[in-house]
């Protein structure tokens, strides 16, 4: 359902997403039809559909470009499909709402329904410690950082509207083909539809868990816009503080990162530049940044990884497999390779129990620290939810996990 969302039947082939997920088609398709009563493909119409809808109701955006963000070929299909569904025509669903703005000074904002209970201000102050000079910023309560989507580049800014259960995603620079994807992965990015309610009861049954899931409720994974951009940061991050890998990241990005070329009506302290991307960090030097030589070594080995096709980040993919494939590189260890897991293949249960933050979080006068065996062991009772498990016990620890 995520690969889905995030575009895999985009050219409408069972076939190719069936071969991802390692099954056949036929055994994919009755899956679907066993536990959600369609098909494949309609699962992926329907999304499309419920995308263009909001599209209509939430802005002013001409018919057109409303089809063309929606995935349909053409205005006439898009009419013919609404016409079926919904028993109108697009224009006749917008009725006479007219006044509404498409954004804020030349962005295009669109509302992302979240599950409650939503701890925004915890997804804030976490990416606020980790954000990226150039490409991520949070000011104002709002998070804005650069994106780049095929060979298109733009910047996106994320308020919360806690009256409505909402994520008011505003975009500066994208193209309207490039919208539905966009919106899904940063629905994914800030887990808008997590299972709160099966995650709480899992975790709720460990004493320590459960006082920490009073206090914080809407737990969210964060995720990640890039998964070599992820992988770069854990690195940076490795045996250093939270605000010293985000300093050394911030260098990374000054000496090699790319102006996205949005200017129009971006808000002030808005950030400019894309993170280089793996093709140009390969070669890189890194020099006289104050990075260690191992790790400026394991970066470049990594960003050849990826160019090669060796490592991708592609979520249908074992994430046991993507672990020890990342941990076959020097320099990356069981830590870094469980973290990367967790925020850019957004697994669930990635757990990085060597993690000193997640050790930390159970000491007590005269108690020896918890050893990381011991840890593992007891994260056993947390599966599948042991990446929540994870950032709860983070937030007793603020400067720890990556």
């Amino acid at each position: 359902m995520r690969l889905i969302a995030e575009g895999a039947l985009d050219d409408g082939d069972v076939e190719q997403l069936a071969e991802r997920l390692g099954v056949t088609s036929r055994h994919l398709r009755r899956l679907f039809t066993k536990h959600l009563g369609a098909s494949p493909l309609a699962i992926a119409h329907t999304q499309r559909l419920h995308f263009a809808k909001r599209l209509i109701d939430q802005t002013s955006m001409p018919m057109q470009d409303v089809a063309t963000a929606a995935g349909y070929g053409s205005v006439r299909r898009f009419n013919d499909t609404f016409r079926k569904v919904y028993g109108r025509a697009p224009r006749e669903l917008r009725g006479v709402r007219t006044s509404q703005s498409n954004g804020d000074a030349g962005g295009l904002t669109v509302r992302l329904k979240y599950r409650q209970p939503f701890d925004w201000r915890y997804l804030l102050d976490f990416f606020a410690a980790r954000a990226i000079p150039g490409v991520e910023a949070v000011c104002d309560g709002a998070y804005l950082r650069t994106i780049t989507l095929g060979e298109g580049a733009g910047t996106i800014m994320l308020r919360d509207d806690p009256r409505n259960s909402d994520l008011k995603l505003t975009l500066y620079g994208a193209s309207t083909a490039s919208i539905f994807p966009i919106v899904q992965r940063v629905r994914s990015i800030f887990d808008l539809d997590a299972p709160v309610a099966d995650i709480a009861e899992v975790l709720a049954a460990d004493k320590s868990l459960a006082t920490l899931l009073r206090a914080n409720p809407g737990v969210r994974v964060p995720g990640a816009w890039d998964g070599f951009e992820l992988t770069v940061r854990a690195i940076l991050g490795q045996q250093v503080s939270v605000k010293a890998a985000t300093t050394l990241a911030g260098r990374i990005v000054e000496r090699y990162g790319v102006d996205a070329g949005v200017d129009t009506g971006l808000p002030e302290g808005a950030p400019r530049y894309l993170f280089p991307g793996p093709e140009r960090l390969m070669r890189a030097r890194f020099n006289d940044m104050g990075l260690v030589g191992s790790r400026a070594r394991t970066i470049r080995e990594v960003a050849r990884a990826v160019v090669r096709g060796g490592i991708s980040f592609d979520g249908s993919q074992s994430v046991a497999e993507f672990c020890e494939v990342l941990k076959a590189i020097r320099g990356i260890g069981e830590w870094t390779a469980q973290y990367v897991a967790m925020r850019a293949l957004k697994n669930p249960d990635a757990f990085p129990a060597s993690d000193l933050g997640l050790l930390r979080a159970f000491d007590a006068p005269g108690r020896i620290r918890m050893r990381p065996a011991e840890l593992k062991l007891r994260a056993e009772h947390w599966r599948p939810w042991r990446a929540y498990a994870a950032l709860l016990l983070w937030s007793q620890t603020p400067d720890t996990g990556g």
